[in-house]
């Protein structure tokens, strides 16, 4: 049985991720509010990763940042603190997560850390000027960890295209919207936030022991994407 720490658990991916793990490892979710079922292999903090002092844990085998943000903006309407807020949540919150729980990785067995980017950050999409910066910065620093910490950690990254969240509710709020979504999808289709727990399960898995440093897109098939 795995120790697995998932920051930002509650909701959305995060959820999901856990919901795939929970029967078969010992799971620790770290996110302002708590909303899984009580399980025997489950413990909950309720902290804010950005502004609260994280637990001291002896040893986990895999750490998952899960938070993000979705604010879409042409650029000269987004402000200077919306771009520094997004940087703070996705980057700098992992961070503090990584620098915090490294010494419980290097006490784990064969360890890895798995962080969330999006298709943004590789695609030209409009109005995702601050979004695709910070996921940007998360690709960045997987691959420049997946050389550092290697051979004893492994990290990687998931670059998922439109998931079918909460967070990004506002991207399928209607049926037309769903349809066109769907439909610049060469595959015709979104995710579901339990295909993306799929692909975390196995990259953190022993079948994954040899990737490092990677970014895993889950885009349906994109290649372009207009809004």
């Amino acid at each position: 049985m795995k120790k697995i720490v998932v920051i930002g658990g509650s909701k959305g991916i995060g959820k999901a991720i856990i919901e795939s793990l929970i029967d078969d490892n010992e799971v620790i979710n770290i996110s302002r509010t708590d909303t899984l079922s009580p399980h025997n292999n489950f413990t909950h903090y309720s902290l804010d990763i950005l502004t609260d002092d994280l637990p001291k844990i002896e040893a986990i085998d895999s750490l998952i940042y899960c938070p993000g943000s979705i604010n879409l903006k042409p650029i000269a309407r987004l402000k200077l603190e919306e771009f520094r807020e997004d940087f703070e949540i996705n980057v700098i919150g992992a961070v503090k997560a990584i620098q915090h729980f490294l010494p419980s990785l290097k006490n784990g067995s064969k360890p890895s850390i798995l962080l969330f980017s999006t298709v943004a950050a590789k695609l030209g999409m409009p109005f995702h000027a601050s979004v695709a910066a910070a996921k940007s910065a998360v690709e960045g620093l997987t691959k420049s960890l997946g050389a550092e910490l290697a051979p004893t950690i492994r990290v990687n990254a998931i670059a998922p295209t439109v998931t079918d969240t909460e967070l990004a509710s506002k991207l399928l709020r209607n049926d037309r919207m769903i349809e066109n979504i769907s439909e610049r999808h060469p595959l015709k289709k979104y995710l579901q936030p339990n295909e993306v727990a799929d692909m975390a399960t196995f990259l953190i898995s022993e079948k994954a022991a040899s990737i490092s440093g990677q970014i895993f897109e889950l885009d349906c098939g994109i290649v372009s994407f207009k809004i």
